[in-house]
């Protein structure tokens, strides 16, 4: 399960960085330069890397046996910017929890 949430962690900030970055950057110089080369760049990027990290997402959902509500939340992190950040440091450590539950002898 380690090797899922350190996937998780990866992706999900990424994903955020990427999300800034079009948020902050790519859409900004669009709309106020009509450059439009730097978010013609950034966004399908950021869609690409947003469709891996729901894979990975998945992943660690059905390694913990989340209800459905929790593979919501991690979903909607890399839609809003800055709540990647947040969310994935909730999951992780949700998730270290429920790992160190299930390698302790019962």
């Amino acid at each position: 399960m380690e090797a899922a949430i350190n996937r998780y962690r990866i992706l999900a900030t990424v994903v955020g960085v990427m999300l800034i970055l079009v948020c902050f950057v790519g859409l900004p110089i669009r709309l106020i330069t009509g450059n439009e080369t730097p978010s013609a760049i950034i966004s399908p990027v950021h869609g690409l890397l947003y469709m891996i990290y729901l894979v990975v997402s998945f992943d660690l959902y059905q390694k913990a046996q989340w209800p459905l509500k929790k593979m919501a939340i991690m979903v909607s992190a890399g839609l809003i910017p800055f709540l990647a950040f947040y969310i994935e440091r909730k999951i992780v450590s949700e998730a270290r929890e429920i790992s160190a539950l299930q390698q302790s002898p019962a």
